[in-house]
């Protein structure tokens, strides 16, 4: 299941940041065909460069295998940002946000 998952959250993450697979793949240290290679199934990232991928689209693990978040880089600065807000700060935003939601699900 996660031989085909990862492969493919891994390019979306990706393409939505922006960045070749070359790119990533010479950012990270690796070989210019590394990313490439990982989203052509040819092979796994160990652990440690899994973190490393991790930090580099800026999202947390539980973040890259969580597929109900489209913008994890995006949710993830969000909850930083909101950490510094008080109560009725962030419920502001949550009314904002649900307004959001049902303006645009319609």
């Amino acid at each position: 299941m996660y031989e085909d998952f990862f492969p493919i959250r891994l390019a979306r993450l990706r393409t939505k940041k922006g960045v070749s697979a070359r790119e990533m793949s010479l950012s990270l240290g690796q070989a210019d065909n590394y990313i490439n290679s990982i989203e052509n199934r040819k092979t796994f990232p160990s652990m440690q460069s899994f973190f490393y991928i991790c930090e580099y689209l800026r999202i947390t693990p539980q973040q890259f295998f969580d597929e109900g978040i489209q913008y994890p880089a995006i949710v993830g600065e969000f909850i930083e940002v909101i950490k510094d807000l008080n109560e009725e700060q962030v419920k502001h935003l949550l009314a904002i946000a649900k307004a959001l939601q049902r303006k645009y699900s319609s």
